[in-house]
């Protein structure tokens, strides 16, 4: 093939690749963005071939600056993995909840309405709690919550320090995190089971605490934290949904394709239930059993709820992942 023949070919593929490219520089990345690898390796690959055939200086001058400026754009991040972290913060993981947003109210409903069914239940029908509490974790229960006192003096008594409070609550509440995502490899099924089941768990817990213990001590220190562990497993289950619905529907994909598919889309919420896990860890053992207040638990715990709500509606809104 002639160099005017080759260039012909694929010069139409060059300029929408420096389209693109241009594009991201900029900061305002245009329609088909998401083509940018691929046209980029072919780039790589017409290069190696001018090079190897001895094309004019001058084709392969252009194909080497476009493969210099794709290179620099699709590697840059690895460079700066600082602001790969903030970028996904401020604009992806919002993002990514509110794609699947049909996720989430699935996996929303899977675990409030057994939640608050269990909670109502203190109140018309206590064997329900009975049943799913067992009589060694209600005596806990009555053990922990039974005033502000014998509360801090359990938790002095079980962990010993705020930063050993910190280790048992990240391991328990990544533990409950990842069975959640795992058990959607089992075509969904471990999610939604895991999702019911802490629902089921929870609201238990809250209904006992008002039949038998003090709310105000239950509610004051599970608010500070209750918004980053509650909305981070729902999260999670989004994610084991996504995984799961890989090999419910792969479509016209390998089922082993789509699964891998499927779990490349639910890493962004997997990293983003992790981290509100962490942060629920944080607040769990530095702040909850604090002697703060009744009134700053609760106004801190609903400010909390009310910027998560803010957060995942609004942040990352007309920002396009280049």
């Amino acid at each position: 093939m002639s160099p005017g023949s080759f260039e012909e070919r694929r010069g139409s593929e060059w300029v929408e690749l420096e389209r693109l490219i241009s594009s991201v520089e900029k900061g305002k990345p245009e329609e088909g963005v998401d083509e940018l690898p691929r046209r980029f390796r072919e780039a790589c690959s017409d290069l190696a071939l001018a090079r190897h055939r001895m094309y004019s200086g001058h084709l392969i001058e252009r194909l080497n600056s476009l493969v210099i400026r794709g290179y620099k754009l699709l590697y840059r991040s690895r460079r700066s993995g600082w602001e790969a972290v903030m970028r996904f913060v401020v604009a992806g993981f919002p993002q990514a909840v509110r794609k699947e947003w049909r996720l989430f109210w699935l996996c929303s409903a899977l675990f409030w309405l057994p939640f608050f069914a269990l909670l109502a239940s203190a109140w018309w029908d206590i064997d329900w709690i009975r049943a799913s509490l067992g009589p060694q974790e209600m005596a806990a229960m009555e053990q922990m919550y039974g005033g502000q006192e014998e509360q801090l003096s359990h938790l002095r008594s079980e962990h010993g320090s705020n930063f050993m409070m910190f280790g048992f609550y990240i391991r328990n509440n990544v533990g409950i995190d990842f069975q959640i995502f795992a058990g959607g490899i089992a075509a969904c099924l471990g999610t939604i089971f895991f999702l019911v089941y802490n629902g089921i768990h929870i609201g238990a817990a809250a209904g006992y605490v008002h039949y038998a213990c003090n709310p105000q001590s239950f509610w004051t220190f599970v608010a500070g934290h209750s918004s980053f562990e509650l909305l981070g497993m729902v999260v999670a289950g989004m994610a084991g949904m996504r995984l799961g619905l890989g090999i419910l529907k792969p479509g016209r994909l390998p089922r082993g394709r789509a699964i891998a598919e499927a779990g490349k889309s639910a890493l962004p919420l997997l990293y983003g239930a992790g981290t509100m896990t962490a942060l629920a860890a944080v607040v769990e053992g530095f702040w909850s059993a604090q002697p703060i207040p009744a009134e700053v638990k609760y106004g801190a715990g609903a400010t909390l709820w009310v910027l998560h709500i803010v957060y995942f509606l609004w942040m990352g809104r007309g920002r396009r992942a280049a």
